[in-house]
């Protein structure tokens, strides 16, 4: 068995996690709060069913259409949490890191998401790149210089 049919499991298990951690503190969030805010509040409510539902696919297996899916529901996340800040959503604005402390744990779940999909991909470019080996067209054999003895 390959090193990759065994990390495999262990990163979507990981990227499920830090995606279903997301979810939980938006469900969260729309329960004690955010349900009674116009437009915003069923938003909490979308991010946290999708994350859910992403995080659980995850868990049977990891296709590049998942892969996107779940950089979409972070990012989604990241850029609703950052107009919030600044032009606002639906004239809904908050300021920093409230509400404390589910702001900065939904940014570190949903950078972790990204940091690991990330990593994942570039682990997964170069395990490919890197089993090929390039032989120059016409070459069927080494040099005489790459069959030199040991002296």
């Amino acid at each position: 068995m390959t090193f990759e049919r065994l990390l495999a499991p262990a990163v979507r298990a990981a990227i499920a996690a830090t995606l279903a951690g997301s979810g939980y503190i938006h469900a969260r969030l729309y329960v004690d709060e955010y349900r009674f805010i116009r437009v915003v509040g069923p938003l909490f409510l979308l991010q946290a069913s999708v994350s859910f539902a992403v995080a659980a696919l995850l868990l049977i297996g990891m296709p590049p259409l998942l892969k996107l899916a779940a950089a979409g529901v972070a990012l989604g996340a990241l850029g609703g949490f950052a107009a919030s800040r600044t032009v606002g959503v639906f004239g809904f604005t908050e300021h920093g890191l409230q509400p404390a402390p589910q702001a900065l744990l939904s940014l570190l779940a949903e950078a972790g998401t990204l940091l690991l999909l990330a990593a994942w991909q570039a682990f997964t470019l170069r395990h490919r790149t890197g089993t090929r080996t390039a032989v120059a067209p016409g070459r069927n054999r080494p040099d005489a210089a790459d069959r030199r003895q040991p002296s």
